[in-house]
Order: C-alpha cells, then structure tokens, then sequence
C-alpha cells in the first residue's frame, strides 16, 4: 500500500472548517501561490511517510471530523483516496482544500476519484491580491466552500 507524504497531523484545530477537527497537512504543492501562508509545504519530500493505519490511529485517537489540507492535498490524491474512504467508512465528516478549481478536480479522472468521499471541498488557489481576514475557512475571495458530498457539516 501507498504511503503519504505528511507535514502534520493537528487534532482538536478550528480553523479549517466547522467545529473541532483533526486537520492532516500534507506534502507538496504545484501551485506556488504568491503570498502562500505554508510554502514550506510545497516540497514533496517534506514531512514523513505514512501508511493509511498510522494516520487513522491518531484520527481516532482525536475523535474529530477531518480536514485535509498542505500542501495540495490532491497532489498526492493516488494515495489520498483510501485514507478518504476510511475516513468516512468510520462516519467522520471530511473537508479537503485545494488550489485547484473544482471544474477541474470534477473533469479529471484522477482528481475526481476523491469526490465521493468529501463533504466539502474549498478551491482555487490563494490570490494575494484577494486576501480577506474576514472570510470563515478561506483566505482570498476567489476561493469557494462547495458541498460535494451527502452528510456534511456545513452551513458556508
């Protein structure tokens, strides 16, 4: 099985998205947003490997819904999709950011593998130029909170 490239797994966070939640923050991103909060990020070595189990211990040993987040986290989306499905197979709510939009997550067939298993998917790159503190989950206006899936906890 695939491992995945992770920076850090915070539980009990509330920044990305409703409530408390774990939030992974994994390697890589193509994006190279001017103005990135987490460019060290970018690197696709960064973080540490690991397999699907080990991150699914410390999600059930926080107990919160969960926020995939980076990087980029469909960077790694091959990888991602089978951490997704255990998520939600264990009835936890599931947000994922990314710089891509979601017209272009939707119309690959790699990118879209990860669509049935997020509530809510928040896109499009940060754009310095749009940044606003007062947005709730975002950071530029450009950016979307899409509900894509069934059960989700949103209201945005």
């Amino acid at each position: 099985m695939q491992k995945l490239r992770v920076l850090d797994i915070v539980g009990g966070t509330s920044v990305d998205g409703p409530g408390l939640r774990t939030s992974i923050y994994f390697a890589g991103c193509t994006h190279h947003c001017p103005g990135c909060h987490n460019p060290q990020s970018w690197d696709v070595d960064g973080g540490v490997e690991m397999s699907v189990d080990e991150i699914m211990e410390v999600v059930r040993e926080h107990d919160f819904n969960v926020t995939f987040s980076g990087g980029d986290p469909l960077f790694q989306v091959g990888a991602l999709v089978p951490l997704a499905e255990a998520i939600k197979a264990e009835g936890y709510t599931l947000w994922c950011y990314t710089g891509y939009l979601y017209e272009t997550v939707k119309a690959d067939a790699r990118l879209s593998a990860i669509l049935p298993y997020i509530d809510v998917l928040v896109d499009g790159p940060f754009i310095e130029s749009l940044r606003d503190t007062t947005l709730q989950f975002r950071g530029s206006s450009n950016q979307r909170i899409i509900e894509v899936g069934g059960a989700n906890d949103s209201n945005t």
